[in-house]
């Protein structure tokens, strides 16, 4: 088995709304690093940081959910580092009838792919990915995010 070193900081946001945020954010990069390995820093921040961050490093002017930083291969073994926003992760949870700790779950697990170096830039690839992001959320006993969405069209 791996080691892996998973950093969470809470720097901004209702983050504590969610029981043992710290554990849960944890154990989904756990399960998405699976064997491979490596070292994380999660940030827990607010839209107002992550809009920065976003504009920032994406030239888009506005908070979103989750934010992957790839580190350069020369930094290994850490991966890099993934900022989350509470007010969207919030709303998005809420708007798609998820439990806030499931979706938050999710979005740790997608942006870990992203770090390992998954994708969904064309349609097989966004499959592969899906397909993954299931698997690792099932052995959560977390449900099909993908199936949920679906559901509220």
């Amino acid at each position: 088995m791996s080691l892996h070193a998973i950093d969470v900081e809470i720097e901004a946001g209702n983050w504590s709304e969610i029981a043992d945020v710290e554990a849960v954010v944890t154990r989904a990069a756990v399960a998405a690093l699976g064997d491979a390995g490596g070292a994380v820093t999660i940030l827990l921040t607010d839209d107002a940081a992550q809009g920065e961050l976003n504009a920032r490093f994406r030239g888009r002017d506005r908070a979103t959910n989750v934010l992957s930083f790839p580190a350069p291969e020369s930094a290994r073994p850490h991966l890099g580092d993934v900022s989350l926003a509470w007010e969207t992760c919030r709303a998005e949870a809420e708007a798609q009838g998820k439990a806030a700790a499931d979706h938050l779950s999710h979005l740790v697990v997608h942006a870990l792919l992203h770090l390992l170096g998954r994708d969904h830039v064309d349609d097989a690839e966004a499959e592969a990915m899906e397909a993954e992001e299931r698997t690792i959320l099932a052995g959560l006993g977390i449900p099909d995010p993908y199936r949920a969405e679906a559901n509220q069209t």
